[in-house]
């Protein structure tokens, strides 16, 4: 339920190309640690796992260079972790992040979507896993019989 409510959020705030070029020009023209994590940030609700990729890198470039709202960049790459499918890493900023504020309430809906996330996935894998192995274990009836069948006409 959380992981849905989240994603729907996600969608609706995939940034225009066109505010994400503003953003890079910006960036470039007046550097500043602000207009960088403004981009980063923007880049870190993209919908392109380069962009995703290089939102993470510029935020967590951020927090190890000090910059002032490091719970914010921990927040834009737990985001960016999350759309990229990588569950654990998110979940595990989200819990650093919830350790010095618990009260985030977006951080909360991350954390829970993350988990959720991850506990579908884990089940995804356990069903296939599953479907492989009957298949397998058919294969190699199928293949019992027929040997059986084989050697009865010998």
């Amino acid at each position: 339920m959380a992981k849905k409510a989240l994603d729907e959020k996600l969608q609706l705030s995939i940034p225009s190309r066109d505010l994400l070029e503003k953003l890079a020009v910006e960036c470039a023209s007046k550097p500043s640690a602000d207009s960088t994590f403004q981009y980063a940030f923007a880049l870190s609700k993209s919908d392109n796992n380069a962009e995703l990729k290089y939102a993470c890198t510029i935020l967590d470039g951020l927090v190890k260079e000090g910059y002032q709202h490091q719970i914010d960049c921990m927040f834009g790459s737990a985001t960016a972790l999350y759309a990229l499918g990588d569950f654990n890493e998110a979940r595990a900023r989200c819990e650093a992040i919830l350790r010095s504020n618990p009260n985030n309430r977006n951080t909360m809906e991350l954390h829970l979507a993350c988990i959720e996330a991850a506990d579908e996935e884990r089940e995804r894998k356990v069903k296939k896993a599953a479907v492989e192995s009957t298949i397998g274990v058919a294969a190699v009836g199928l293949a019992v019989g027929v040997v059986g069948i084989l050697l009865k006409k010998r």
